[in-house]
């Protein structure tokens, strides 16, 4: 199994350590990890210009480094520290530039068949409100199974999380990967209707551009075809 981690911090505090944790549940695994902002230090300009032609983004070369291993993956873990009962500021400018990975814009088929994780800790509450600025966007990417998992480590870094704590932590890993492992990602309702939603928005050109029909046009969508089938 192909899988990305996507690390909403540089440093290796206790929302990487329960990423690294859940990955390493898969022995198979193949994990590639990236580091936000690290390996993405840029805030989207909203310029439009990848709207048109995603190469023309002036930062296309570090964002398409990490979203050819998205694309490729079959499972996404997204980890985030929580800021103010949000992600971080580096996962937020992340999904600010792959905006056009959403269904309302140029949605790849391939996000239809993945599997995801969103991981977030707190060292009081605000972990279940931070990881939904992600689950959202996977939504909106087309993900059919995405699992949040929020938590209150009450401790400023991994070192401090008790051994109760991490127990309890490892526990829900271990839960979490069986899941993982049994469940087929499936397509819902939701999903086909919100798509739907947006076929419908480029059939009466209320898009955002001529370049984003002509996509959806060249993949078929705008007639019987759809990305999961």
């Amino acid at each position: 199994m192909k899988i990305v981690c996507i690390h909403g911090q540089n440093h290796k505090g206790s929302t990487y350590h329960i990423g690294r944790m859940l990955a390493d549940r898969f022995p198979d695994g193949e994990i590639r990890e990236f580091f936000l902002p690290r390996d993405l230090d840029h805030f989207c300009l909203g310029c439009y210009r990848c709207v048109e032609r995603s190469e023309d983004c002036p930062f296309f070369e570090e964002k398409n480094s990490i979203m050819q291993a998205v694309e490729e993956a079959e499972l996404l873990i997204f980890t985030t520290p929580t800021y103010c009962f949000h992600a971080s500021a580096s996962m937020k400018a992340f999904i600010d530039l792959t905006f056009t990975y959403w269904m309302s814009h140029k949605p790849r088929a391939c996000m239809f068949s993945k599997k995801a994780v969103v991981l977030s800790t707190a060292a009081g509450t605000g972990a279940k409100s931070a990881v939904k600025d992600i689950t959202k966007t996977l939504f909106y990417w087309g993900v059919p199974y995405i699992k949040a998992y929020g938590i209150a480590v009450q401790a400023m870094n991994w070192g401090q999380v008790s051994d109760k704590k991490k127990a309890k932590i490892s526990a829900d890993m271990d839960k979490l990967a069986s899941k993982i492992q049994k469940k087929k990602p499936r397509v819902g309702f939701k999903t086909k209707f919100i798509f739907s939603m947006m076929r419908m928005m480029q059939l009466n050109n209320w898009g955002a551009s001529k370049a984003e029909k002509a996509y959806w046009e060249e993949n078929g969508w705008l007639g019987k075809k759809r990305p999961w089938r």
